[in-house]
């Protein structure tokens, strides 16, 4: 099992989700994430270009499941200050915008636990571990992608953190909108 932000967000089959990002001004986007059947799984709120540079992953419920933080982008768990990762692209120039993840412990070495490669420019980006595959997203262009509405789908292979996945998302489009 794969599990960074919560073993609740685990299941033992592949899941499909869909994600709607909408931008509601210059400084603040909102996603939705939802499952196959239309059910909503979580949202994410929040804007890059606010003064605390920060983005709140809830359930739906409205209760806090991670913060994204740009500060070499870390994710807290809940809105606390407790880092399970950091998140940052990948050394050199590359046309795609690699990230390089690192999960949080005292006890690790400089390699890189995760690693997301692609980029929403080419409409496909995957998330690896190690030579494995743990989930793919494609990135869907409509007419509303102009107006400020995209949509994303994802495949999170079994037992693969998909809030996880969701927030490596969010963090791979605002890198690539950087």
């Amino acid at each position: 099992m794969i599990k960074v932000v919560g073993d609740r967000f685990c299941v033992p089959y592949t899941m499909e989700l869909l994600v709607k990002k909408k931008i509601q001004s210059f400084s603040n986007s909102h996603y939705d994430v939802f499952d196959t059947t239309g059910n909503i799984l979580l949202q994410v709120d929040g804007g890059i270009w606010n003064l605390q540079k920060k983005r709140v992953m809830k359930d739906p419920a409205g209760l806090p499941v991670v913060t994204l933080r740009e500060k070499e982008w870390q994710m807290h768990e809940g809105e606390s200050r407790h880092c399970l990762c950091s998140v940052k692209r990948s050394g050199g120039f590359n046309i795609k915008s690699n990230l390089d993840v690192h999960l949080a412990s005292p006890y690790k070495d400089a390699a890189c636990d995760f690693r997301v490669t692609g980029s929403l420019a080419s409409l496909s980006i995957k998330v690896r571990r190690g030579n494995s595959i743990i989930a793919e997203v494609t990135h869907s262009y409509t007419w509303g992608s102009y107006k400020g509405k995209e949509c994303f789908k994802i495949k999170v292979y079994p037992e693969v953190d998909y809030a996880f996945i969701v927030a490596l998302l969010v963090i791979m489009q605002e890198n690539d909108n950087a």
